[in-house]
């Protein structure tokens, strides 16, 4: 069979499949998710032993130490992904609530209603914990979920995909309801976003560059983000060393994610005490500096920055810093340069902190807070499906909701027009 046939064939099979989940009552849907979360953990090491594997032959392709870092499941991450299953599990199932009704003047009871979005694709990188997140949580807002993660994962995921089938299919699991696309070729992904009528909606995940092929490719919607430029402006009305954790955690504790810090914008009236703390604390941790003139003035260490360095998720040990007038010219430096992603304001300024939360036009915007929270499970969303920086249909962290679209249900009682 040909990649299109194959990927045509998972299509129909999949359009099959959410017929049956919508059926599916949400007492079912924990059982089977709980079935899951237990088979993942009795193949733990099965499941290790595999991602060693990716690990090896990442090392020998020349992986950068941030794709590594992301590839790599540790105990931690991994006990982390099964407690993802158990959190979604705790979460009220969407499916079928009200979201409004109301009676028109003849009599017409209008119900807006949520239902599943159906069948969706998951194009991913790296990281094959989003074969269980993103499976978890198409399944339990009832969709039926084409995954294909990159070649670097392959072992990873087909051993985690596996355990999530298998493990379900004990509790009544539909067949087909979590299909992976076996193979690594990039023809395979053209397929996927080209079947109108039998995929519904393409999430993929993972760096720019596969974002918009799939973009460019798709005859189906799709929801992305391109890329995770995160602003922190530390204003002039700030606390310094609580400005200075904050700028730290957002760079430093895991630099290769999107929602990881790459550019700090500082009020010239605290640059002169404010960049020197800064630079002391994030050079002990072997970051680079990249400034401007009035940065580079201040921290001796730092180098100039050119022009791109504004537009560049470094997804690494490197920061941008930039010295502005106000608040004003912070606003305008993320309005150019930045994706829309995360941006934070560190300010006791309650001015500021309301003219900063209008003015930003990103999906998630922060007062004295990391941008390392923009996340699904930080939000209490549960296994998190993607981060969007579009406006429709859904913006920031996708939880369960956000896999849902919604259909009326209108009552009469013999109305005619």
């Amino acid at each position: 069979m040909n990649k299109k046939s194959e990927i045509l064939e998972m299509g129909e099979k999949a359009q099959k499949a959410s017929l049956a989940l919508a059926k599916l009552s949400s007492r079912k849907k924990n059982n089977i998710l709980e079935a899951m979360a237990d088979e993942l953990d009795a193949r733990r090491k099965e499941i290790q032993a595999a991602n060693q594997k990716d690990l090896v032959e990442g090392r020998k392709n020349g992986l950068s130490a941030a794709m590594l870092d992301r590839l790599e499941l540790t105990d931690e991450r991994f006990t982390s992904m099964v407690k993802g299953i158990l959190d979604v599990i705790a979460l009220k199932d969407p499916v079928g609530d009200i979201m409004s009704t109301w009676v028109r003047p003849n009599g017409l009871e209008i119900r807006k209603v949520r239902v599943p979005i159906g069948v969706i694709g998951i194009i991913f990188e790296s990281r094959p914990n989003v074969t269980v997140d993103a499976a978890v949580l198409c399944f339990k807002s009832s969709n039926a979920t084409i995954l294909r993660g990159g070649k670097e994962a392959i072992h990873s995921n087909r051993a985690l995909a596996l355990a999530i089938q298998e493990g379900g299919e004990k509790k009544g699991l539909p067949p087909n309801a979590i299909q992976l696309v076996q193979t690594t070729e990039r023809s395979a992904v053209k397929e996927l976003v080209q079947l109108e009528g039998l995929v519904d909606l393409v999430i993929p995940r993972g760096g720019e560059g596969l974002i918009r092929a799939v973009v460019e490719d798709a005859r189906v919607p799709v929801i992305k983000h391109y890329k995770g430029i995160c602003h922190i402006y530390v204003d002039k009305d700030v606390d310094l060393p609580g400005a200075v954790d904050i700028v730290d955690n957002a760079k430093t504790q895991r630099p290769g994610v999107c929602n990881a810090v790459e550019t700090v914008i500082v009020h010239k009236d605290i640059a002169e005490e404010f960049l020197p703390m800064l630079a002391n604390r994030l050079i002990s941790k072997k970051v680079e500096i990249r400034g401007d003139s009035a940065t580079c003035s201040l921290i001796p260490e730092a180098s100039p920055a050119k022009e791109e360095d504004w537009g560049e998720e470094y997804l690494d040990l490197i920061l941008s810093v930039k010295v502005v007038d106000d608040i004003n010219g912070a606003i305008s430096h993320i309005d150019q340069y930045g994706s829309k992603h995360s941006d934070a304001i560190l300010s006791q300024s309650e001015v500021a902190q309301k003219q900063f939360l209008q003015e930003v036009d990103s999906s998630t915007v922060y007062v004295n807070a990391s941008t390392r929270f923009t996340d699904g499970n930080e939000f209490g969303l549960g296994a998190e499906i993607g981060i969007s920086t579009d406006k429709l249909h859904a913006r920031g962290p996708m939880g369960l909701e956000e896999l849902t679209t919604y259909k009326f249900h209108v009552l009469g009682t013999g109305q005619i027009r």
